[in-house]
């Protein structure tokens, strides 16, 4: 159990059940994981400390999300044509920061997404910080920070969440 009694199993079932629905594309039980003030971040430099002083690789508020995941459904988006298929590998989860006052939690862990997608097969790998909130018996992801071990490479068009 973590310091106030939250179960650290419910918490990496948590994070493991959002790997499985991006790997299903199940977008939109994805994005309703988020709190309505969520956001999915992928930072573009190392350290990158703010989204909003330089351009991200993802920076998606709940409006964006809702946006992106319109267009993974579209059956004629170019850049999903033939659509990926994924496999997240989730290691490491560990509570770092536990807000009792708030209801929040920080959970760090490392990701690995194998993506195949038009005879081609992309890795990418890094840490993630799930930023979480209680809610109910379960959580909601305030931030999601995906901190790419590469993030300064150039990217081919990334698509799909990690």
């Amino acid at each position: 159990m973590a310091g106030d009694g939250i179960n650290r199993t419910a918490i990496a079932d948590f994070i493991f059940q959002e790997a499985r629905l991006l790997d299903a594309r199940n977008f939109r039980d994805w994005m309703a994981l988020f709190a309505d003030d969520g956001t999915y971040w992928v930072p573009s430099v190392p350290g990158q400390q703010s989204p909003f002083d330089q351009a991200s690789l993802f920076y998606d508020d709940r409006d964006l999300m809702k946006t992106r995941v319109e267009r993974l459904e579209h059956p004629r988006i170019h850049v999903q044509t033939p659509p990926s298929r994924t496999a997240h590998l989730i290691g490491n989860v560990v509570v770092e920061e536990e807000d009792a006052a708030n209801g929040e939690l920080v959970v760090g862990s490392t990701v690995i997404m194998a993506e195949y997608r038009d005879d081609a097969q992309r890795v990418f790998a890094g840490r993630q910080r799930h930023r979480l909130r209680r809610h109910g018996d379960t959580f909601l992801i305030v931030q999601k920070r995906v901190d790419l071990i590469n993030c300064d490479a150039a990217f081919e068009a990334m698509a799909v969440p990690i």
